[in-house]
């Protein structure tokens, strides 16, 4: 499996935050991503009241589907300006705070308390701040990490699940010569060397 040119590519945090200024957000689905629904009940897996985790969440609307569930959901995205875009798209009103144990970092929290989403880099979260999940929905995010960090942060997404969590991934096949990234190609056989 050659990932060609792709291995080298770093995006830096800078990039991104341009990206949601400029709204060049082509990754950002309206209607909620289908493959969601479509395999909603391996993420819920027969459970309510659970915790999900939304990493490099963005406005995902998924977020405010799955807390109308009556789901606890926790995303993180470094561009500030995405999550206010979510709450107000959303009507949703919401409080801000620090987060002591991340200088810079600020959490957004719905008042209602079940959406909570970190602006910070996902590097920085740990399971001490944020908890454990009981599901994972990774929609974009291990295909927008560099694939330099790739192994950092499944290593942390591993610190971040229960015993029995779900963890629902969308990858993206393409032939990485053709396309620069991200999304970046992540080849099934890596994934299983990642997640084991």
């Amino acid at each position: 499996t050659d990932i060609g040119s792709q291995k080298d590519r770093v995006v830096s945090e800078e990039e991104w935050l341009q990206k949601w200024e400029m709204g060049n957000t082509g990754f950002h689905k309206e209607q909620g991503h289908p493959l969601l629904q479509k395999y909603l009940d391996v993420l819920l897996n027969g459970r309510s009241g659970l915790r999900i985790f939304f990493p490099l969440c963005g406005k995902a609307v998924e977020m405010k589907w799955l807390a109308d569930m009556g789901h606890s959901v926790v995303g993180v995205e470094i561009s500030e300006q995405a999550l206010k875009d979510f709450f107000a798209e959303h009507s949703l009103p919401y409080c801000e705070e620090p987060v002591p144990e991340i200088p810079g970092a600020k959490k957004l929290q719905s008042t209602s308390g079940n959406i909570s989403l970190y602006c910070c880099s996902i590097y920085d979260l740990s399971s001490s701040i944020v908890g454990k999940f009981d599901g994972v929905w990774d929609r974009g995010a291990l295909v927008a990490v560099n694939p330099c960090d790739r192994q950092r942060y499944v290593s942390l997404m591993i610190t971040l699940m229960e015993k029995n969590s779900s963890y629902l991934l969308v990858t993206v096949s393409y032939d990485p010569n053709k396309h620069k990234g991200p999304p970046f190609y992540v080849p099934e056989s890596e994934i299983k060397s990642l997640f084991g």
